[in-house]
């Protein structure tokens, strides 16, 4: 499907329509229709298009585009969760996600430990350097992106395609703890620290010792998302 050009009136209507459907404000059953939501017809035809896609809504016989209840939605798609990210129940959703990188990521390293390849762990000490430069800054874009690289390639050096495929999911739990305040001003020595056990372990090919590291590093971001939900 071709995507709308980026700040497009489509682009706009998407991204308005699917945080609203996504944090509730249109609820579940809901017929769409031009004159409820103050869209022309061409622009709401084709924004439903995109939403269909990622299974927000559906076109129904004699009903017209109906609202789907979550179970529906394309849950690992990086636009249905940033708009979670972003809505009511954003802690939800990163527990949520949480619980997906404890059941891939530690796998992701052990494999890598075995799969690596040169120029991959090479990218990975790249990330780590990255992060160290800019540790005194952790909740601004620059420490999140080479944090986002060192996920990435760790999924991609898992040499498991369906592994890498979810680095989309992964970099949108980076980003939504540093949009929404998650992150600590100073970085936390010790995650850089288990980053680099990581990097060291797949390089020498010690998948007990990959595998235990990147699961700290998750149950680590875990128990701060627990910690802003207590609350």
């Amino acid at each position: 499907m071709t995507q709308p050009a980026p700040g497009s009136r489509h682009e706009q209507t998407i991204a308005s329509l699917g945080a609203r459907i996504v944090a509730g404000d249109i609820p579940v059953g809901t017929v769409l229709t031009p004159e409820s939501l103050g869209s022309s017809r061409t622009v709401l035809r084709e924004s439903i298009r995109v939403l269909e896609s990622l299974g927000l809504v559906q076109a129904r016989r004699r009903r017209g585009t109906v609202v789907t209840p979550p179970t529906a939605w394309q849950a690992l798609d990086p636009r249905v969760l940033a708009w979670r990210l972003a809505g009511p129940d954003r802690l939800t959703a990163l527990g949520d996600l949480s619980e997906l990188r404890l059941a891939v990521e530690p796998v992701a390293a052990r494999l890598a430990s075995a799969r690596a390849t040169p120029a991959q762990c090479g990218e990975l000490t790249a990330a780590i350097v990255g992060m160290a430069a800019t540790q005194r800054s952790a909740d601004h874009d620059e420490y999140l992106a080479h944090d986002r690289d060192f996920h990435r390639i760790l999924l991609e050096a898992s040499g498991n395609p369906t592994f890498a495929a979810l680095s989309g999911a992964v970099a949108e739990a980076l980003n939504g703890r540093t949009a929404h305040d998650l992150m600590p001003h100073n970085a936390n020595p010790e995650a850089i620290r288990l980053h680099e056990e990581v990097a060291a372990a797949v390089r020498a090919g010690d998948a007990a010792a990959a595998e235990a590291a990147m699961r700290a590093i998750v149950e680590e971001a875990d128990a701060a998302v627990q910690r802003v939900a207590r609350a």
